[in-house]
């Protein structure tokens, strides 16, 4: 199993109605140095500003953004490029992140190359730590920027150091 750390920018809280803005996702193994990144033109004319600010990219910057069918395309084949077998899904907030990487790559593609599945990071963290009041995020060492390449590698780093310093049993 290959895991793949995800994180993504949107303009609002669902798909179809509002849009993916930008997504990036690290390969998790020791060395955390293929990564992807892709920024994708609205599909709504709908957009809550406070959303979008997150991503620091402005409304007229997202409309020269990349087509989803091309950036959805290239993420599929850079996950086939990375895994050798069945990629997994994680993220920080996998509730959200996955609702819009699930619903573009079935939207746009047909399918999902991840299936029908998702882990989340924090809820990895509770259990492991036997709290559900506790927080990974201090294991991160990357700064959380809310470019989505930082905070999947922030991430990463935090799932190798459960491994690692936890005892997480977990393949990569």
């Amino acid at each position: 199993m290959a895991y793949i750390m995800v994180d993504m920018e949107s303009d609002g809280p669902i798909p179809g109605d509002y849009s993916m803005i930008s997504f990036g996702a690290v390969l998790v193994d020791e060395q955390l140095d293929q990564s992807f990144y892709g920024q994708l033109k609205p599909i709504s004319d709908k957009y809550i500003p406070e959303a979008l600010a997150v991503s620091t990219h402005t409304r007229e910057e997202t409309l020269t953004f990349e087509d989803p069918v091309a950036v959805m395309t290239d993420f599929k084949n850079w996950i086939t490029s990375v895994c050798k077998d069945r990629p997994i899904f994680i993220s920080d907030n996998n509730g959200f992140d996955w609702m819009f990487i699930c619903w573009y790559f079935h939207h746009f593609l047909g399918a999902n190359p991840f299936g029908h599945s998702s882990q989340n990071l924090g809820s990895l963290y509770k259990g492991l730590e036997k709290d559900t009041f506790t927080t990974f995020k201090h294991l991160r060492k990357t700064e959380h920027t809310h470019h989505p390449v930082d905070d999947a590698k922030g991430n990463a780093e935090a799932l190798l150091t459960m491994k690692k310093e936890r005892g997480l049993k977990i393949k990569f």
